[in-house]
C-alpha cells in the first residue's frame, strides 16, 4: 500500500507549511533579484518544478506568492490575474508530469511566455470589452516575445541543477514524515 503521507497529497502539517514558506520565499526572492529586467523572471520554472515535485501542494505556494504580490504591489486587475496564470500553468505541468525531456520543459516555458500577454488579457474582456482585451494584448507583444525567450534559456540551463536540488529537497521531506 503506498503511504498515505505523501508530499503531493493535500494534506498540511508542519513539513508541508515549512515547505510551502520555503516555496513561496524562493520565487518571492528569485522574481525579486530579476525585476530589473524586463520580463526576464524564473517564476515560471520554479512553479513546473513545484509542480513536479510537491504535485497539488503547489497552488498553496501559489496563492500565498500572489496574496504577497499584492500586498506588495496593491490590489489592482493585474492581481487577478496572478490569482489563475500561475495555477493554469501548475495544471498543464501536472499534464506532463511524467515528461523527462529538459528540452520539451523549456519549449513548453518559452511557449507559456509567448501566451502570457493573452491569458492575462482575460479581466480586460470583462472590463472593457473584446476590443480592450485584444489592444492590451496586442500592445505587450514585444515584451511577451522576451518573456518567452527569456524563459526558453533560463530552463534549458537551469531546469536540471534545480531539479537536483530539489530532488533532495524532496528526499529529506519524504524522510521525516
Amino acid at each position: 500500500m503506498e503511504n498515505q503521507n505523501t508530499l503531493s497529497d493535500g494534506k498540511l502539517n508542519v513539513h508541508t507549511l515549512v515547505l510551502i514558506g520555503v516555496m513561496v520565499a524562493t520565487i518571492e526572492a528569485c522574481k525579486w533579484a530579476l525585476s530589473f529586467i524586463m520580463n526576464v523572471e524564473i517564476v515560471t520554472l520554479l512553479i513546473i518544478l513545484y509542480s513536479l515535485f510537491f504535485g497539488r501542494k503547489v497552488f498553496y505556494a501559489i496563492y500565498a506568492f500572489a496574496f504577497i504580490e499584492g500586498i506588495l504591489y496593491g490590489f489592482g486587475i493585474w492581481w487577478i490575474m496572478y490569482l489563475y496564470i500561475w495555477s493554469i500553468l501548475a495544471i498543464v505541468t501536472m499534464l506532463f508530469k511524467k515528461q523527462q525531456s529538459v528540452l520539451f520543459w523549456s519549449i513548453l516555458s518559452a511557449a507559456y511566455g509567448l501566451a502570457f500577454g493573452a491569458l492575462c488579457s482575460i479581466p480586460y474582456f470583462f472590463v472593457g470589452g473584446p476590443s480592450m482585451a485584444f489592444s492590451w494584448w496586442i500592445a505587450g507583444i514585444p515584451a511577451d516575445i522576451i518573456h518567452g525567450i527569456s524563459n526558453f534559456i533560463l530552463c534549458l540551463v537551469l531546469f536540471i541543477p534545480l531539479r537536483t536540488v530539489l530532488q533532495k529537497v524532496a528526499y529529506s521531506f519524504q524522510c521525516s514524515l
